[in-house]
């Protein structure tokens, strides 16, 4: 009997997120951010391969090996490989959400691909005149489907990361170099997709898959998949950080400031944080401003710093997030949990 109760209660601890509006939300984000990036790749870069790096870059390399292998089929050979060994070299803890979001966008390519393509001929060729039955041909707009497809496939993988997610993939060699080869990750990053963006250049050769097209050379393709990996970057950091537009401002000077404090509390209707320092060549006692406005507000408060004291030291830089009284508030502990 007791253990029946345990169980009843471990059950409805477990379920208890459930019973909350934004864990629907959450989910609901990471499945529709899958279905974006699914859908980026299946109608703008699969067709023309473009190799934007990662697991899906080189999955497209791979299918044009092995045509009558699907690319969310590869996808899945090199995603559920890379998710054990990031739990037994890295030791980490695989969430649902980055268990269900790493299988079912495989699964949501390939799905799309065998309705976009009207013969099975077709979809192993990844035939871009017969795409939604030549409806989305864009092979003469190259360029074009580069930056849509990637800007698609950015906005899904921030919708999958903003949701305490991930697809798995390149992040996890990433993290294996640097653990066990000491490489940044970021370099890591930019290594993994340097190595799968050189491997579709050799394999792909030229043209939109065809050897035989001379009017787009190989390297055009390999130009393309940079420009795509930029893109995706940026869209994925807008996605999951927004535009970074407050500011950061630190104003050092050696006068009291007080027409710019009254500036800041009364016009600006902010506060600051007055700092007492001094300077390490002299020692001369200063004071420093530490305050944070938003990217319309630097101009004036720089014009009064001016005023102020045309000798003081500024700083204006990029807050990257800011919590507070009249700002955001700072997240609960079941926002930063992935479960």
């Amino acid at each position: 009997m007791m253990d029946m109760e345990k169980l009843s209660y471990k059950l409805k601890q477990y379920c208890k997120p459930a019973t909350h509006i934004d864990w629907w939300v959450s989910w609901g984000g990471v499945l529709m951010g899958c279905t974006i990036l699914a859908a980026g790749f299946v109608f703008f870069i699969n067709p023309y391969n473009i190799v934007p790096g990662g697991v899906y870059g080189a999955s497209i390399v791979l299918h044009n090996l092995f045509p009558s292998i699907q690319v969310g089929t590869f996808g899945y050979m090199f995603d559920v490989p890379l998710l054990i060994l990031s739990v037994i070299l890295l030791g980490a803890k695989l969430g649902s959400r980055t268990l269900v979001a790493a299988l079912i966008t495989p699964l949501l390519m390939n799905v799309m691909s065998r309705w976009a393509y009207p013969t099975q001929e077709a979809l192993q060729q990844l035939d871009p005149t017969k795409l939604l039955g030549g409806a989305m041909d864009m092979t003469s707009h190259l360029m074009l489907t580069c930056i849509i497809g990637a800007a698609i496939i950015g906005v899904g993988s921030g919708l999958v990361v903003r949701n305490q997610a991930t697809t798995g993939g390149s992040d996890i060699i990433a993290m294996i170099l640097q653990k066990y080869f000491h490489i940044r990750f970021s370099n890591a990053i930019l290594f993994v997709d340097a190595v799968v963006v050189c491997f579709g250049l050799l394999v792909i050769g030229f043209g939109v898959g065809n050897a035989d097209d001379a009017s787009q050379p190989s390297w055009y393709l390999s130009l393309y998949s940079l420009i795509s990996i930029f893109v995706i970057s940026r869209v994925v950091a807008y996605v999951i950080n927004g535009a970074k537009e407050d500011k950061l401002l630190f104003v050092i000077s050696d006068k009291e400031m007080t027409e710019l404090h009254r500036f800041i509390l009364k016009d600006l209707d902010r506060t600051a944080t007055c700092i007492k320092s001094s300077g390490l060549y002299t020692g001369a006692e200063k004071e420093m401003l530490f305050l944070v406005v938003s990217h319309k507000e630097v101009t004036s408060v720089k014009h009064k710093i001016k005023e102020a004291d045309p000798r003081a030291f500024v700083v204006v830089t990029d807050a990257y997030d800011t919590f507070g009284e009249g700002w955001k508030q700072l997240p609960s502990k079941d926002e930063l949990q992935p479960e």
